[in-house]
């Protein structure tokens, strides 16, 4: 039996997370629950956005399965998803984008996973504000180690899955300090593998080559902020933020997460597609080793995504996160 912390979100959340616990209990995966919350819900309650007992169970069971969260808007709030990744270095932020059956987009053959490093650039939090002049300095810490890390993980997800092409982003055309750590660790860790194929692009030219010729990549590797924007962009390849995965991997403690907002416009509503959510529930599923139950909710998933009678609004259907949730387990 795998422990692992529950944390349900706000908005829609406790509706998604609801459904997937529901699948996950009817496939008879073998887990418990450890329930804590964060965000715009806890804050309200006790004016804590990551409470210490959240950390603590983290800490603990060293796996997670993360809902929608919302930070309040205002000064002085940080975001509790980069809180998070970066107090338990959870270097990776690993997302897959896969074409499926049922799911129309213009698109084709994608399968793609895309590695963003996690806890450092822009996204770092060092910033300031010269008041008199009016200028705001956002600075972009990269670092060496960090870039090894993650090219590292890139290449060695690559190996283990049988991926054959890794392609790294970036910039280091303008940003020459910054790109060339980046482009010299992804060297490094492809002397590493050298079986699997190397290249690298300029970020604007792997945008326009993704909206053009998306099947042409296969893993993906970048910094925090270049990774942000291009995983939505493949989320938009293959149906949108609502039916891709997400997961944020360190050392030794993952989390993930649906990576769509909290969505508090439909909350309580019955209207919420859980597929995103339940489909980083596999993929957690995967990290611990239950390969087989993960494989048989994805194909009663696809099954249900097949049937539009099905489906939620948003995949073109009118069927309720309950009824979509208990179709799902009818097709297990």
């Amino acid at each position: 039996m795998h422990l692992v912390t529950l944390i349900p979100g706000d908005g829609i959340g406790p509706e998604i997370t609801k459904a997937v616990t529901d699948i996950l209990a009817a496939a008879k995966a073998p887990l418990s629950w450890e329930t804590e919350n964060a965000g715009q819900s806890t804050f309200d309650l006790s004016g804590e956005l990551i409470p210490a007992s959240l950390l603590a169970s983290l800490a603990k069971t060293r796996v997670g399965l993360k809902g929608p969260i919302t930070t309040p808007v205002g000064k002085g709030f940080r975001s509790v998803n980069v809180t998070l990744r970066q107090q338990f270095d959870l270097y990776q932020n690993v997302r897959p984008s896969k074409t499926t059956p049922g799911i129309a987009t213009r698109y084709e053959g994608i399968d793609l996973v895309l590695f963003r490093e996690n806890t450092e650039g822009l996204y770092s939090g060092l910033e300031v504000y010269d008041e008199h002049h009016g200028i705001a300095d956002s600075f972009n810490r990269i670092s060496k180690e960090g870039c090894r890390k993650i090219c590292h993980a890139a290449f060695a997800y690559a190996h283990k899955h049988g991926r054959k092409k890794v392609t790294l982003a970036h910039k280091a055309n303008i940003l020459k300090m910054a790109g060339t750590l980046m482009l010299d660790a992804g060297k490094a860790a492809a002397a590493e593998f050298p079986h699997i194929i190397y290249e690298d692009k300029i970020i604007d030219n792997m945008c326009m080559q993704l909206v053009t010729r998306p099947e042409q990549f296969d893993v993906i590797v970048t910094t925090n902020l270049f990774g942000d924007i291009l995983s939505d962009l493949c989320a938009g390849l293959v149906g949108g933020l609502g039916v891709v995965a997400g997961a944020n991997i360190g050392d030794d403690m993952a989390i993930f997460e649906a990576v769509h907002g909290s969505a508090p416009d439909i909350a309580g509503q019955g209207k919420a597609n859980p597929t995103a959510l339940l489909r980083s529930a596999l993929m957690m599923l995967e990290h611990l080793g239950e390969h087989e139950i993960a494989r048989r909710i994805e194909q009663a998933l696809e099954a249900t995504l097949m049937n539009k009678e099905q489906c939620t609004g948003d995949l073109g259907g009118r069927a309720s996160t309950s009824e979509f949730t208990q179709s799902v387990i009818g097709n297990l």
